[in-house]
């Protein structure tokens, strides 16, 4: 029993610590992109400047073949979480009501703080920290309530269609690349 004990206790360490590193890569790569900084973002809620969207459609396009492709050989197993209208209403007024108060949203939000940005550091963190509390804290009640309205379940594209998850996945991919071609040589 305790040698399988320090088996998942190592394996978790190593999930951290591939966890760190994968979020240093990306608080870099965002940094580097630029959308860490204030006028960046204001350009894309201005939709004048389209690079926050061009980073975060690489980031899925990424994720979302190297998450398929180590399901394919086994290295990771999904874990879909069910959803419902609800919970994307609530999550998407929250995030919307932060990103346009502040100017960040929670990625580009912890590479400002990396770079120094006190309005970041002082109002980021603390609405993080005080949003995150307040919705622990309405928890119990949203559950049984609004936070079901229009559940779906676990459902994916794949399953409603009835195909392979790459019959879904290759053809979603190759539209967003062609998105963030376009959107590259519109000069946006």
């Amino acid at each position: 029993m305790r040698q399988a004990t320090t088996s998942n206790n190592a394996g978790r360490r190593y999930e951290l610590l591939w966890g760190l590193l994968f979020g240093l890569a990306f608080g870099f790569f965002l940094q580097k992109g630029g959308v860490t900084k204030y006028d960046v973002i204001l350009g894309q809620l201005l939709l004048e400047d389209f690079t926050v969207v061009k980073i975060m459609l690489t980031a899925v396009v990424t994720g979302m073949l190297g998450i398929y492709a180590m399901r394919q050989v086994g290295w990771v197993e999904l874990s879909t979480k069910p959803g419902s209208v609800g919970k994307n209403v609530i999550g998407g007024l929250l995030f919307g009501i932060g990103f346009a108060v502040l100017g960040y949203c929670p990625g580009t939000l912890a590479g400002a703080i990396g770079n120094g940005y006190l309005d970041a550091l002082v109002g980021g963190l603390i609405g993080i920290l005080l949003g995150s509390g307040l919705f622990a804290e309405l928890y119990p009640k949203l559950r049984g309530t609004i936070l079901r309205w229009g559940d779906f379940g676990t459902i994916r594209l794949p399953e409603v269609l009835k195909v392979n998850d790459w019959v879904v996945v290759l053809p979603a991919a190759a539209l967003l690349v062609l998105l963030m071609v376009w959107l590259e040589t519109a000069g946006l």
